[in-house]
């Protein structure tokens, strides 16, 4: 089976170009990372959601949110 994801290695000297598989270890630890993004993405798209939502309730613009907390 191929690999899910390659590493590109590039000898400064030569400038020669090679790839090699990462390691099941390694492509856990990107899939974790990607998983660790994702849902730190959907965390702050949450909260935005929610203190426009707040800010639609009081009948405040985000500038005029801004202006009022500093």
């Amino acid at each position: 089976m191929a690999a899910k994801y390659k590493e590109k290695i590039i000898n400064l000297e030569t400038g020669e170009e090679t790839w090699r598989d990462l390691t099941d270890a390694e492509t856990a630890e990107v899939e974790e990372a990607q998983a660790q993004n994702k849902a730190k993405a959907i965390a702050q798209a949450d909260t935005e959601a929610k203190r426009l939502a707040v800010l639609q309730k009081l009948g405040l613009s985000e500038e005029e949110a801004k202006l009022l907390l500093g």
